[in-house]
């Protein structure tokens, strides 16, 4: 899973593989930028996370550009969202999930 959440992060929401630290997990880091916004990190074997538990976060968002392209890449990937305007700021986001299920927002000026 965690290679599918890289893939995905990286060429459907834009975020590039960057450096990480050497950490004790395998994992990944993923940069907007110069600035490092998502972890991705494998659990120890001993260790017990917990899945799709109701109390975690609903989504997480990001600034980004490009409306146009960023619409034309969710259809042809074939990748299921919603779109919503704010009519006070003039600002469009785009909602839909990644492949475990965690929940994205696009922002858009």
């Amino acid at each position: 899973m965690m290679e599918q959440l890289k893939v995905f992060y990286r060429d459907v929401v834009g975020l590039q593989i960057g450096e990480r630290p050497q950490l004790k997990s395998f994992g990944y880091w993923l940069y907007a930028g110069s600035k490092d916004v998502l972890h991705l990190s494998e659990a120890k074997p001993e260790e017990k996370r917990k899945e799709n538990v109701a109390t975690t976060f609903d989504h997480v968002a990001f600034t980004a550009t490009d409306y146009d392209p960023t619409i034309a890449r969710l259809e042809k990937l074939d990748i299921k969202f919603s779109v919503h305007e704010i009519a006070d700021t003039g600002q469009k986001q785009i909602f839909f999930s990644d492949p475990a299920g965690n929940g994205i927002e696009l922002n858009f000026s």
